[in-house]
C-alpha cells in the first residue's frame, strides 16, 4: 500500500482579500499548486488591533475578512488574534502561536511551513514545537529586508530556529546567510513561478480598445500595492518629466493601497492628472489585461524580494523598467528590461524614456519565461520532505504517491 501524501499546515498572513486583491497573490498560487501534490491546510491569522487608529500600520490597507473566507484551489481556515500597535510587537509571535496550536492540533500536520517571518512564522514556529513536528519559514521579502532594531532580532531568531528556511530569490538567501547567521545549508532559494494560463501575450491594439486606451498612447504600467516603499513618489516625479518630452506619455496605477489619497494630490499638482488612472484592487485577469495594453511596466521599488510582478509582465511579453533591488536582477536581463538604482526619479525617467523607445521583441521576451507555479509546489515539497527525513520524519508520509524530488538551489 502506498504511503499517504504529507500532511502540510501553511501559515501566512499575505493571501489576496477583497479590499486588497494584490496582497499575497504568489502566497496563494504556491499554495494551490502544492495542494496538488499534499495535504495541505492554509491558515491565514489576523491581528484584531484595538482602536488605536492613529498607531495603526500604514502598509497594509486595513480590514478583517469574514469567518468563512475563501479562496479558490485552497483549504483555508482564517483567524484572528489580539494585538496592539507598537506596543505588543514582542508579544505578537505568543499570541500568535496561541491562537494557532489548537487548530494544528485538530489537523494533525506532519510539518509546518510558516510565510512570512515574524510574528506570523515565529507563532508557526512555537506551535510546530508543541506538536514536536518540524517547521520551515519562508522569507519572501520585506519580512527580512526591512526589519530593524527588536524587528531584526526577532527575525533572526525565528530563522535560526527553523528546521529549514525557503528564500523566494539568491539575493535574498545571501540576506538570510549573511545578515541573519543562518547556516547556508538550511536555506534554500526557491524562486517564483508564473500562471502563463492567464499572463502570455495578447493582442496590445485588442486590450487598450478594452480599457479605453488610446491606440498611440505610450503606456507605462504599475502594477502592486500603493505604498511608498513601491517607489510611487519617484514613479509620478520620474512620470512628470517624461511626459513632458513625450505628449504621448500615459501612467496606470493598477493597485490599491493606503498611498491612494496622496498620490492623487501628487499627481495633480504635478499637473499630469489628465493622463494618469488609478485602477484599484484587480484579480489576475484584469492585471494582466492592462500589461498586455502597456508598453513597459515600471517597478521602481525600494526593496524587493523576487518580484514576481516582473515575471507576470515579462511573461505577457511585456519590457520592464524596475530598480535593482532584491532578486530584481535575476529576472531582467538585457533583452527583456532596464535596472536603475533606487530612489533616483532623474534616472527612472530617462530609463522609461529609454524603453518607450526601443523596439522590444516581445515574442522572445515571453519565450524566456516558462517557470510555473507547479514548478514551484514540486521545489517546495522537496525541500519539506528533506527536513522530514533530517528529523526522522513519520514513515507513513511521502513526497506524493509514487514521485521522488530534488530541490533546486
Amino acid at each position: 500500500m502506498s504511503r499517504r501524501p504529507i500532511r502540510i499546515a501553511l501559515v501566512t498572513p499575505n493571501l489576496p482579500v477583497p479590499h486588497d486583491l494584490t496582497r499575497g497573490r504568489y502566497i496563494h498560487e504556491t499554495a494551490r499548486a502544492l495542494s496538488r501534490l499534499a495535504e495541505v491546510r492554509v491558515y491565514f491569522p489576523q491581528i484584531r488591533h484595538t482602536r488605536m487608529s492613529r498607531l495603526l500600520p500604514r502598509t497594509y490597507m486595513s480590514g478583517l475578512v469574514e469567518p468563512g473566507f475563501a479562496l479558490e484551489g485552497i483549504a483555508l481556515e482564517s483567524y484572528t488574534y489580539p494585538g496592539f500597535p507598537g506596543l505588543s510587537r514582542l508579544t505578537n509571535g505568543l499570541a500568535g502561536a496561541r491562537a494557532l496550536l489548537p487548530r494544528l492540533r485538530r489537523f494533525g500536520p506532519d510539518l509546518v511551513l510558516g510565510y512570512w517571518v515574524y510574528p506570523d512564522g515565529h507563532a508557526a514556529l512555537r506551535a510546530a514545537r508543541a506538536l514536536g513536528v518540524p517547521c520551515v519559514v519562508g522569507a519572501r521579502g520585506s519580512d527580512v529586508n526591512a526589519r530593524t532594531g527588536v524587528g531584526a532580532w526577532l527575525t533572526g531568531r525565528t530563522l535560526r530556529g527553523a528546521d529549514g528556511v525557503l528564500a523566494v530569490s539568491r539575493a535574498m538567501r545571501d540576506v538570510v546567510v549573511d545578515r541573519y547567521g543562518v547556516a547556508p545549508a538550511r536555506v534554500r532559494a526557491i524562486v517564483n513561478g508564473v500562471d502563463t494560463a492567464v499572463f502570455h501575450p495578447r493582442d496590445q491594439a485588442a486590450a487598450r480598445a478594452r480599457l479605453g486606451v488610446a491606440v498611440d498612447a505610450r503606456l507605462v504600467a504599475y502594477v502592486g500595492r500603493l505604498v511608498e516603499s513601491k517607489g510611487l513618489d519617484e514613479l509620478v516625479d520620474a512620470f512628470a518629466v517624461l511626459r513632458a518630452r513625450e505628449p504621448a506619455a500615459n501612467l496606470v496605477l493598477v493597485g490599491d493601497g493606503v498611498m491612494r489619497a496622496r498620490l492623487v494630490a501628487k499627481i495633480a499638482a504635478a499637473g499630469v492628472a489628465d493622463c494618469v488612472r488609478i485602477t484599484g484592487g484587480m484579480d489576475h485577469a484584469g492585471v494582466a489585461g492592462w500589461i498586455a495594453a502597456a508598453d513597459v511596466l515600471a517597478l521602481p521599488s525600494w526593496a524587493e524580494g523576487y518580484p514576481n510582478v516582473l515575471v507576470e509582465a515579462l511573461a505577457c511579453g511585456c519590457p520592464v523598467v524596475a530598480t535593482d533591488v532584491g532578486g530584481a536582477a535575476e529576472i531582467v536581463a538585457p533583452g527583456t528590461g532596464l535596472l536603475v538604482p533606487a530612489r533616483d526619479p532623474a534616472r527612472l525617467a530617462q530609463a522609461l524614456a529609454e524603453a518607450l523607445a526601443r523596439p522590444w521583441d516581445r515574442a522572445a521576451i515571453a519565450r524566456a519565461t516558462a517557470r510555473d507555479w507547479d514548478d514551484v509546489a514540486r521545489e517546495t515539497l522537496a525541500a519539506c520532505v528533506e527536513v522530514l527525513e533530517a528529523r526522522g520524519g513519520p514513515a507513513r508520509a511521502s513526497a506524493a504517491p509514487g514521485e521522488r524530488m530534488r530541490a533546486s538551489g
